[in-house]
């Protein structure tokens, strides 16, 4: 009986950990969420663009909406480049053998729900 408690504990351990780390196995207390798709010095490249696109409306309205349209294209193309990185990085992690621990398992199951919960942040 103590060692189906224990048993029990430790499962219940596991499923609370799954919801607090982030895919680097980080306490999302400490780091505030999950973390960004995109690199900081990517995603102000895009603001960057996003700004200029902006500033050029006075003048080119058209044009300027033109521009939104491929940054908009381009940042979504980006998107899923990250995201099949990402998943293709996970599975090749937990996929390499038949003789991984339930630990390694656990750990992969921390990272894909991370993963997902960035994909639903989007």
């Amino acid at each position: 009986m103590e060692r189906t408690l224990q048993v029990a504990e430790s499962e219940a351990t596991t499923t609370a950990d799954i919801a607090k780390t982030d895919n680097n196995g980080n306490d999302r207390a400490r780091t505030g969420g999950p973390v960004s798709l995109f690199s900081e010095e990517e995603a102000r490249g895009f603001r960057k663009r996003w700004e200029q696109v902006q500033t050029e409306f006075v003048d080119e309205p058209r044009a300027s909406v033109e521009k939104a349209d491929e940054l908009v294209a381009s940042t979504i193309k980006r998107l899923a480049e990250v995201f099949a990185d990402e998943r293709t990085r996970l599975e090749h992690e937990w996929a390499q053998g038949e003789n991984m621990s339930t630990e390694d398992l656990r750990q992969a199951l921390r990272k894909y729900r991370s993963f997902f919960d960035r994909m639903l942040a989007v």
